[in-house]
Order: structure tokens, then C-alpha cells, then sequence
């Protein structure tokens, strides 16, 4: 039923900007996410967090790998979340995932949803 699809990855030179898009769909009008968000995950790493923002509030955090560099923003208007990033560097080529954490009210327990990710290649 959710479903979160991200696009906007690619190939880019060292310096160069990308904004990634992430389109939720499927979440209950009474049960909006609490927050969305973005994680990335380089060949051989961890998944690391990059970005989130609340969706009452617009409340960004960022982590201090991006910090700067990137923000988050949203659309009021629907369940969409952006991520723009400047100045990219090599260390920031990773497959970059879009996540939602919503409030299951029926269960009293927290639910993350995840995207299929995109890939983002930072390279000359």
C-alpha cells in the first residue's frame, strides 16, 4: 500500500549539485508519517543517515557528513521530500534511500517504510 519512489541519482563531476525527489504514496490522511527522511549506503559500508524532516513541523536534521551541503525540504502540498546537495565529493557516491517512519495507531508501534533507492556517482 505505501510506497515511496525516489528519483533524481545519477553521475556527477566532483563540485556538482543533485536533487533527489522522493514521491510517497499510500499513507492514510489520519495517519500521516511523523517524519521522512534520507539514508545512503556506499559498496562495503554501513548505511549511514543523511537527512530527515518532520512533517508537522519541517524540522530538518542532518548529519555532520553532509552538514552545509545538503537540505532537506518538503512539499506542503503532498508526501514529497527533496534532498539537494552542492558541492558533492566522491565520498558522497552511495545508493541513497528514502524512508518514512509512521505511527501505526491500531498496533501502538512504529513502522519505517523504505524505497528502492537511487544511485548517485560522484566522479571526473
Amino acid at each position: 500500500q505505501v510506497q515511496l519512489v525516489e528519483s533524481g541519482g545519477g553521475l556527477v563531476q566532483p563540485g556538482g549539485s543533485l536533487r533527489l525527489s522522493c514521491d510517497a504514496s499510500g499513507f492514510t490522511f489520519s495517519n500521516y508519517p511523523s517524519n521522512m527522511g534520507w539514508y545512503r549506503q556506499a559498496p562495503g559500508k554501513e548505511r549511514e543517515f543523511v537527512a530527515r524532516i518532520t512533517i508537522a513541523a519541517s524540522i530538518p536534521t542532518y548529519a555532520d557528513s553532509v552538514k552545509g551541503r545538503a537540505t532537506i525540504s518538503r512539499d506542503s502540498g503532498k508526501n514529497s521530500v527533496f534532498l539537494q546537495m552542492n558541492n558533492l565529493k566522491p565520498e558522497d557516491t552511495a545508493v541513497y534511500f528514502c524512508s518514512a517512519r509512521r505511527f501505526e495507531s491500531s498496533q501502538a508501534t512504529w513502522t519505517d517504510y523504505w524505497g528502492q533507492g537511487t544511485q548517485v556517482t560522484v566522479s571526473s
